[in-house]
């Protein structure tokens, strides 16, 4: 297993660069340095990427690296001469090496751990996710190389769509696929793994830190502590898959710390001088990660705003209680647009999706239970960290400038509560609709704010600690207690990862968990069958259309050949010409509406076997689609194992 990941370092250092070095590049122009340019690299190079996809495509620019690589350029350019206007950097204030490196080693031990689950989980860098979206994700991606266009206006014409869908992800796979040449669930694959193994880790530290005000010790334990939630970055490479969605998250605590930092810069802590110049950057890159966040997954935007909102009460209640007259009008001006914007923004976002999708799935006590032990979706209980977060929720309420944190600890816990516990049809639709009432999506946004509480909990337990046991001056013993956590969450959570490296995905509505990873399962599509679809360009003629039923496994065939097999997405076409395909396409010999059905649908000339399917939550039982063997108006072209592939001769004209 390891070897096989090894021997696609090329890939993964294209990833990385693809991921980071566009976003570095803007950065630094924009007088970012350390490590709010490295957390704001990946925001950066995920909007840049999908702007210039959108553009491209509404020029007719063919989507390729060339390209890609003129435009980011073009974009550098402009960050640093809009750099130019902010003006020198500011001089970089000493640090005490101490707590850096305990940043560095933090956010070493969470990369190393995060990577290490990942490649567990997934097993090979070849390996497909078995689960529907994936159908879809991987589909566009072949789309995407197909037509030269991974616009977010045109890649949900891969089946058959038009419209807005948010594509940075793809945008970013399709580059790697194209400029490393490797196949595409390799180029899925590891981009997920730069994301999850290293945007979301760095993006932590940085929350952590701008949340505590600067303090690299707690940044350095909030990185390390960033992998020992499965809640996030692991169920959401296991839930869907959903790879927009894993996107936008990771991309989250560095576009919230973007709002928690604007105090701190503008008194005069941050990349630029004077409180002017610090405002526009921050408005700057504000707009920068909206911009990332709408083109990753657009729910994550009210999610940013339950930070921005939330932080920006508590920063200006005291502010508007000390001032009267113009300014305190103007901040409680601004406290009420601000809500008026937030209010409208949900509004907005809830009703531009398709509704609540997902039941109620858990006792009332029970979801309680699950928020506080942090075991979201039957996932089992974190006690650990879930007793550091309660420590660091005691810390936060205690200190006024953290209680904003514990606010919105308790708005995301109340959303995750009410998808699992409260069936009332107008709050499933308007209060969780952006995010169709999942739990799991709620289940994926608790660690953005368990993570820096529960390291904040740990210092404060183990400065607490070393104060009582040593007589060590306070800055000293900071470091030392910093060194002590670190090394005490690293031993856990490695233990943690010894005895259970893996754990397996809960189907909440089945009250069940899955016997094994989605990437090494194979009901739904089997080695054979994969086979037998990578071989299509050898046993079917350019421009043959290739039909069966989609949930089992077949609508891969597309992202794996590059022929138009049909349908693309997991979910078959609705209607009467379709159903008859479904019941009866193995009579096309003696029943001539097969041949009007099949007409319908392009005149398909070839056909695949991999069974009738089977009757689960989100797969169809389609008899129609098998047993074709024997059966007149079918010539069998290719089979692997029980999977085959059969031209239609019934139809022939």
């Amino acid at each position: 297993m390891i070897s096989e990941w090894i021997g696609q370092w090329l890939v993964l250092l294209t990833a990385l660069a693809v991921v980071f070095v566009p976003g570095l590049l803007v950065g630094a122009g924009l007088r970012l340095r350390g490590l709010a340019l490295w957390a704001l690299a990946p925001v950066g190079s995920t909007l840049v990427i999908a702007v210039l996809a959108i553009v491209f495509g509404a020029l007719r620019i063919p989507w390729s690296p060339l390209w890609a690589i003129v435009g980011c350029l073009v974009v550098a350019a402009l960050g640093w001469l809009a750099g130019i206007g902010l003006g020198p950097r500011r001089p970089r204030p000493p640090r005490d090496r101490r707590r850096s490196w305990l940043l560095i080693a933090g956010l070493a031990i969470g990369i190393a751990l995060t990577v290490a689950r990942f490649v567990v989980y997934v097993h090979d860098p070849r390996a497909i996710s078995q689960t529907n979206d994936a159908v879809f994700h991987l589909n566009a991606l072949r789309y995407i190389l197909d037509t030269g266009s991974a616009s977010s206006l045109h890649v949900s014409g891969v089946i058959g769509g038009s419209g807005f869908y948010p594509a940075a992800w793809h945008g970013l796979a399709s580059l790697v696929a194209m400029i490393s040449g490797c196949q595409i669930p390799v180029a899925a694959n590891m981009i997920t793994l730069v994301i999850v193994g290293a945007v979301w880790p760095v993006g932590m530290a940085w929350f952590a830190r701008e949340v505590t005000g600067g303090s690299d010790v707690v940044a350095g334990v909030a990185a390390a502590l960033s992998a020992a939630l499965w809640a996030f970055p692991m169920l959401m490479v296991e839930w869907g898959v959903l790879y927009p969605y894993t996107l936008s998250l990771a991309l989250l605590p560095a576009a919230a710390a973007v709002v928690v930092a604007a105090p701190r810069w503008a008194a005069g802590a941050g990349p630029v001088t004077g409180t002017p110049r610090s405002a526009v950057l921050t408005v700057v890159l504000s707009i920068a990660s909206l911009g990332a966040l709408a083109l990753s997954q657009p729910a994550s935007i009210l999610s940013w705003a339950v930070v921005a909102v939330a932080f920006f009460t508590w920063w200006a209640i005291p502010r508007v209680r000390g001032r009267g007259g113009r300014r305190g009008a103007v901040l409680i001006a601004s406290l009420l647009a601000a809500w008026l914007a937030f209010v409208l923004a949900w509004v907005v976002l809830t009703r531009s999706t398709t509704g609540a999708h997902w039941p109620p799935f858990r006792g009332k006590l029970r979801a309680a239970l699950d928020i506080v032990w942090n075991g979201q979706v039957m996932l089992p209980a974190a006690v650990g960290v879930s007793i550091l977060m309660v420590i660091g929720l005691v810390v936060a309420v205690r200190r006024p400038r953290l209680r904003w944190l514990a606010t919105t600890w308790l708005v995301f816990s109340l959303l995750y509560y009410a998808s699992a516990a409260i069936g009332q049809p107008l709050v499933r639709r308007y209060l969780l609709g952006a995010w169709y009432a999942d739990p799991y999506r709620f289940a994926a946004l608790a660690p953005l704010t368990v993570v820096p509480l529960a390291a904040i909990g740990v210092v404060a337990v183990a400065t607490w600690a070393v104060g009582i046991l040593s007589r060590r001056r306070a800055r000293a013993a900071l470091a030392f207690a910093g060194a002590w956590s670190l090394t005490g969450v690293t031993v856990l959570m490695v233990v943690a990862f010894a005895v259970r490296p893996m754990i397996m995905m809960p189907n909440v509505t089945e009250d069940r968990f899955d016997s094994t990873s989605r990437y090494t399962m194979t009901d739904f599509l089997s080695p054979d069958e994969r086979l037998l679809l990578e071989r299509l360009p050898q046993t079917t003629p350019p421009g043959a259309r290739v039909i069966g039923n989609p949930s089992t496994g077949m609508a891969f065939g597309y992202m794996l050949s590059g022929r138009d097999v049909y349908p693309r997405t997991w979910q078959p076409p609705q209607g009467a010409q379709w159903a008859v395909l479904a019941a009866g396409l193995r009579d096309a010999g003696t029943d001539p509406a097969v041949c009007t059905a099949l007409a319908a649908f392009g005149s398909p000339g070839y056909v695949v076997d991999f069974g009738p399917g089977e009757a689960t939550p989100g797969r169809y039982v389609m008899p129609g689609f098998s047993g074709l063997a024997g059966q007149p108006g079918f010539e069998l072209v290719d089979h692997e194992g029980d999977a085959s592939l059969w031209r239609i001769t019934a139809c022939a004209t």
